[in-house]
């Protein structure tokens, strides 16, 4: 076992700081890294690039290497530094294994007394995850977890991960390649990992795949510290090795943490243990370019102290945004687990359930259909999902759509004036005077007993019936989309208050016929409503009918009036209003009357009525029509508001789910809908199990809610502090240091990437 000098380590010793690692570890142990990123060191590299030595070195653990060997699982090194010395081997299973091959892996734990069985220990557990070099899987995803404790130890958790294959081999296909580039690439692509990209001296670093799979997953380079190893394979004073200094440098490949050189133990076999590795690693850095390099970035004693800050700081940087996280995602997961409810296997806890259903469900829709929005139900009234859950405001907006189509788009035929020719798709252009034609037409068809100059008055009728001929499609188009919002509305309470298998049952079961009933009596009061409108003469005793035949009939009287007077003074004049002064000439349009004006040839015009007593007949059928059309049509629109949309539908949609449909039913449509499916069953449990270990998180994390973050990186607790020099400047809380120094990263992603590391 080697021995570390524990001189540049005794500073990143404290109890917090071990405390806090170790909380990190229990996170990843009770499997919070299944559903949140932790922080943590992982070692990425090309095959034979030199991981496993530069994670021997770190760690002092002698990690078997062979020519023909190289690391065929994620392995976990966790080092803390006690006074008690231990060393324990075990399995953590990927989150994708079944539950038969889990139980099988985690039942893997190894004692060491002593780390030369650790090859023994590693075979073993290779044939635990049932890998074979010659047949088989060659590669897995589970991860090897080796916990050593002591006090020569750093606190310090690295992950080290099966370096990248260029191309498939013999005892190497394809499959495995893209293996290990997938493992790889997801412990990258955790934002709140620390890449270590190990590159080796001995090939063109621009050629090994880590540094593209590196900056593909970390693009500013913010959470990557570069490492060369095998540098001593470089000739003095060449082109290669001036190219790896200035790599060392920063220069070529530049990552905010830097980068960091180490001589491997293998590629100097005059070493005979660690401390003459070291010492020759020492004075290989002591000549040569390599002295251009500042210390720090030197050797794997500063490498080892190099890690410890790094880790620690990011830590300390992410922890708050780690609590939260695991909160959110806490909430998350107890909100599913209150959607699938408790466990229902019998008939009694099916219909509990049902009923609890109901009760949620009859509380939204009432408050939907009253219009008070202040469930936690409703969304953004912005959103597309927020509007679609306020059944009231939608429901209003259709019938404020269905009356503005009734009235600009439910007549037949439509009067052309001078001041619209807007005209719907199925609407007849017509002028008045065509129109009055057309009319005379009719009644030369229809003469009753009726004198010269009346008419009889069932043409009304026939005029009605041929112009309100469009209200059939636009009611039925109405009915057909507040129908539709109820269903989708339907789908959103019912997807918020049950889990999915029982959604599922509900809409096929309950909704679904029910809904369709609804529809089939819409349909039925909507053409109900029509049929008066549809066959019949007309009938009404509304007051505003008189209102409106005498607005219609002013209006052709203005219009013969206003010919009468055009007529008798020329048609010279066009203006509206024909002024006309003592001089003969009109002051509107200059037209010059010199005779005078002769008042009783005047008053003769404007008593002059329509001299065709069928054209007269047909202007009175027109004026009648058009009193008659309107007050049907707003009678009309507010039958189908209220007695179809209200009445057949929004109060109808409370009963579709209620406590006396659920008392109804039968045991075996209780079953069927109620009735937990083997995917609720298996859901629950991985909800249960995810909300024990979230829940484990959240206890563990907020031990740490007091302590402080100091300038220099370390931790210390917040009752230390308290006992400081009273003058001296208290530090930020962890949380607000942490914001802050988030704050700051953001401005700093917008500077070059530089060597920041140094410092720390």
């Amino acid at each position: 076992m080697v021995s570390f000098q524990s001189g540049a380590l005794s500073k990143l010793c404290s109890k917090d700081q071990q405390e806090l690692l170790d909380a990190i570890d229990r996170l990843r142990l009770e499997g919070i890294n299944n559903y949140v990123s932790l922080p943590q060191i992982i070692v990425c590299g090309d095959q034979s690039s030199g991981k496993s030595s530069v994670l021997e070195a770190i760690s002092g653990v002698a990690f078997p290497i062979k020519a023909n060997l190289c690391t065929r699982f994620p392995t976990e090194v966790v080092l803390r530094r006690t006074l008690d010395i231990s060393a324990h081997v075990s399995i953590v299973p990927h989150e994708d294994a079944q539950e038969a091959e889990r139980k099988a892996l985690s039942a893997f734990k190894e004692k060491m007394t002593s780390f030369d069985l650790l090859p023994d220990i590693i075979e073993k557990a290779k044939n635990y995850m049932g890998i074979e070099t010659t047949q088989g899987k060659a590669f897995s995803n589970h991860r090897l977890r080796v916990e050593i404790t002591g006090p020569d130890r750093p606190h310090l958790t690295i992950v080290d991960l099966p370096g990248l294959i260029h191309s498939e081999t013999k005892n190497q296909t394809a499959a495995d390649v893209q293996l290990i580039q997938n493992v790889v690439q997801s412990y990258m692509d955790e934002p709140r990992s620390i890449i270590l990209a190990v590159v080796s001296a001995k090939n063109d670093f621009a050629n090994q795949v880590v540094l593209k799979l590196a900056r593909a997953a970390d693009p500013r380079g913010h959470r990557t510290l570069g490492i060369i190893t095998k540098p001593d394979a470089l000739h003095p004073g060449s082109e290669s090795e001036k190219q790896y200094v200035d790599l060392a440098k920063n220069q070529e490949v530049e990552f905010r943490l830097g980068w960091h050189v180490l001589r491997n133990k293998d590629s100097d076999k005059e070493a005979k243990n660690d401390v003459d590795r070291d010492t020759m690693e020492q004075q290989f850095f002591s000549q040569g370019a390599w002295t251009e390099l500042p210390l720090a970035h030197l050797g794997i004693d500063k490498l080892r102290e190099r890690l410890s800050k790094v880790l620690l700081k990011q830590i300390a940087s992410e922890l708050p945004s780690v609590m939260q996280e695991i909160e959110t995602k806490f909430e998350a997961c107890n909100a599913q687990i209150q959607k699938l409810g408790d466990p229902r296997a019998k008939e009694a806890e099916q219909r509990l359930y049902l009923f609890t259903l109901t009760q949620e469900f009859q509380q939204l829709v009432k408050a939907a259909v009253d219009g008070t929005y202040n469930h936690e139900f409703f969304k953004d009234a912005k959103t597309g999902t927020g509007y679609r859950q306020r059944i009231r405001a939608v429901v209003q907006n259709l019938n404020e759509t269905f009356a503005d189509k009734i009235a600009s788009r439910g007549h037949h035929y439509a009067i052309e004036t001078h001041h619209s020719r807007v005209v719907g798709d199925k609407m007849v252009l017509i002028s008045e005077e065509k129109f009055i034609a057309h009319i005379e037409y009719l009644l030369k068809r229809t003469k009753g007993r009726e004198l010269p100059g009346t008419f009889n008055p069932m043409i009304v009728s026939d005029l009605f019936l041929e112009q309100a001929r469009p209200w059939g499609d636009l009611a039925r188009q109405h009915v057909q989309r507040a129908w539709e919002a109820a269903n989708q509305f339907l789908e959103l309470i019912i997807a918020h208050i049950a889990d999915a298998s029982t959604l599922k049952s509900l809409k096929k079961e309950i909704f679904g016929p029910s809904m369709d009933e609804i529809l089939t009596d819409m349909m039925d009061k909507a053409s109900e409503l029509l049929t008066p409108h549809q066959s019949g003469h007309p009938i009404t005793y509304n007051q505003s009918f008189t209102e409106a035949l005498h607005n219609a009939r002013e209006e052709q009287s203005k219009k013969r009036l206003e010919k009468a007077i055009r007529s008798f003074f020329g048609s010279e004049c066009t203006e509206t209003r024909i002024q006309h002064k003592k001089t003969g000439v009109c002051a509107s349009c200059s037209s010059n009357y010199t005779g005078g004006t002769n008042i009783t040839e005047l008053v003769d015009a404007l008593a002059r009525t329509e001299p065709n007593p069928q054209r007269f007949a047909a202007q009175e059928a027109l004026s009648c029509l058009n009193a008659y059309y309107t007050v049907a049509m707003k009678r009309f629109i507010d039958d189908m508001a209220a007695q179809v949309i209200e009445d057949k539908l929004v109060d109808a949609l409370a009963s579709i789910l209620s406590p006396v449909t659920i008392f109804e039913m039968d045991s075996k449509q209780i079953a069927i809908i109620a009735g937990e499916s083997e995917d609720s069953r298996i859901e629950r449990e991985q909800l249960t199990k995810q909300l024990t270990v979230l829940q484990k998180g959240m206890d563990t994390c907020k031990r740490f809610t007091g302590m402080k973050f100091t300038g220099n990186s370390l931790f210390v607790s917040a009752t230390s502090e308290a006992d400081s020099a009273s003058g001296a400047q208290k530090t930020p809380g962890l949380f607000g240091g942490a914001i802050k120094r988030k704050a700051k990263a953001k401005k700093d992603e917008k500077k070059q990437p530089q060597n920041t590391e140094a410092s720390a």
